[in-house]
């Protein structure tokens, strides 16, 4: 299956918000990991810093996630 820009994060996907979450002092663009799906409809993202310190750990909706791609992708 080829993965593109809609596709639901799975476990351990490289994700970015889509939107501010100022409740979780995080940022639209920041970049987490997936390290849990919670069900259907939310992951649990671990945002860490470039000493891979954990600064956040909060559940998300999938659709407030993009999946963040390092080998090209067909459009």
């Amino acid at each position: 299956m080829d993965r593109n820009e809609t596709a639901e994060p799975r476990l351990l996907d490289v994700v970015a918000l889509l939107a501010d979450r100022p409740a979780d002092n995080l940022a639209r663009g920041q970049v987490g990991t997936v390290v849990e799906l919670l069900d259907a409809k939310t992951a649990l993202v671990e945002f860490s810093d470039d000493d891979g310190r954990a600064y956040a750990l909060t559940p998300c909706a999938l659709p407030e996630l993009i999946v963040l791609h390092y080998d090209p992708q067909a459009a």
